[in-house]
Order: C-alpha cells, then sequence, then structure tokens
C-alpha cells in the first residue's frame, strides 16, 4: 500500500472499524454526535454523502497530521430511504418489505482535512431471496438489526443466507467502500 496519510475515523460503525483495521490503515477514532436528520426535499440518492458531509462539519477541530473521514449509510427500496430500526416491529416492517426483492445500499464518505474537503457516494444493488415470518424472528430477536440501515447486515445473519446477488462493492454494504476510500486517500 501507499503511504497514505493518518485516518481519524468518526464513526460509531463496530464495521467500519474492522474494515479499516483490515485493510491495514492506521487510524484513530473521534467521537462525534450529530443527528442524522436532512432536508425532507432532498433526492435520495444524496442524503448519505449529505449525513457524511454533515458529520464532517460538526468536528470542530481537524488534527494537523491527517484526515477526518465520515461515512453514512443508507438503504433505498422503490425510492423509500430505509434507516436504523427504531424498535422490533421496525424491524420486522423493514425486513419483511425488502423479501425477495432488489434495493440499493449508498455510503456517502467525506474527507476533511485543514485544506481540503472532498466528498462522495457510492452504490451496490443488493437482491435478497424471500424470507419466511420464522427467519424475521428469529433475526430480530438478537441485537444485529438494531444499528443498521435497512436492519439487516450483508456479513451476517439474513445477510448472509439470504443474499443472492450483489452488483458493486460488498464493502459499500457494509458501511464503507474501501476501495474508492484507499483511491481518493491516494489523491487527497
Amino acid at each position: 500500500m501507499a503511504d497514505l496519510p493518518k485516518i481519524y475515523l468518526a464513526s460509531k460503525s463496530p464495521r467500519r472499524r474492522e474494515i479499516i483495521a483490515d485493510a491495514g490503515f492506521q487510524y484513530e477514532l473521534i467521537d462525534i454526535e450529530v443527528e442524522e436528520t436532512y432536508p425532507t426535499e432532498l433526492e435520495e440518492e444524496k442524503i448519505a454523502e449529505f449525513l457524511a458531509i454533515k458529520k464532517a462539519n460538526a468536528i470542530a477541530i481537524i488534527p494537523k497530521d491527517g484526515i477526518v473521514l465520515t461515512a453514512d449509510t443508507v438503504v433505498i427500496l422503490d425510492g423509500e430511504i430505509l434507516g436504523k430500526p427504531i424498535d422490533k416491529a421496525d424491524a420486522i416492517n423493514m425486513l419483511t418489505k425488502l423479501s425477495g426483492k432488489k434495493h440499493i445500499v449508498i455510503t456517502g464518505i467525506c474527507m476533511k482535512s485543514n485544506s481540503k474537503t472532498i466528498s462522495f457516494s457510492d452504490h451496490s444493488e443488493v437482491y435478497f431471496s424471500t424470507f419466511t415470518i420464522e427467519e424475521i424472528e428469529k433475526y430480530t430477536n438478537t441485537e444485529i438489526p438494531y444499528d443498521k440501515a435497512g436492519s439487516y447486515g450483508i456479513q451476517d445473519g439474513l445477510g448472509m443466507v439470504k443474499v443472492h446477488k450483489i452488483i458493486g462493492s460488498y464493502f459499500n454494504i457494509m458501511g464503507l467502500p474501501i476501495h474508492r476510500v484507499y483511491e481518493a486517500l491516494e489523491n487527497f
């Protein structure tokens, strides 16, 4: 890998931390609190990037020795945004809607230093087989779906056994299109 700047990852996502670490990036966590709201008139394809930029702009002091990296992931099904479920009923509702359908996963990225900011989005298509009610119940009885857009993780549970096709980046669906992050860091 090229000699890359240090990354300051502003994310609570254990999956993003895992991807960054497994890819061999040097990083440090930054804790931020940002309300994940967006203008209602914003096109759904632009929401993830908008939220990633909002998170980066919430950081008061950018460390001089690296780049702040923020991200946000949304699931879009037939024009509807499926965010993180608020409770079990919401998770069951989302998974019922996703059953047997194709949906889009978009992860927005923002990278910011003291002198430069770049942002971009990556899109992937995900195709699910049909879920049974029993499969949805069993999955929603775990903690897995409650911190994930669309109520599922491709790397666990229903995602592992019911995704039969993807077009695009697997890591984008997990929440961090690491290939795009690497390219952006090389050119930052």
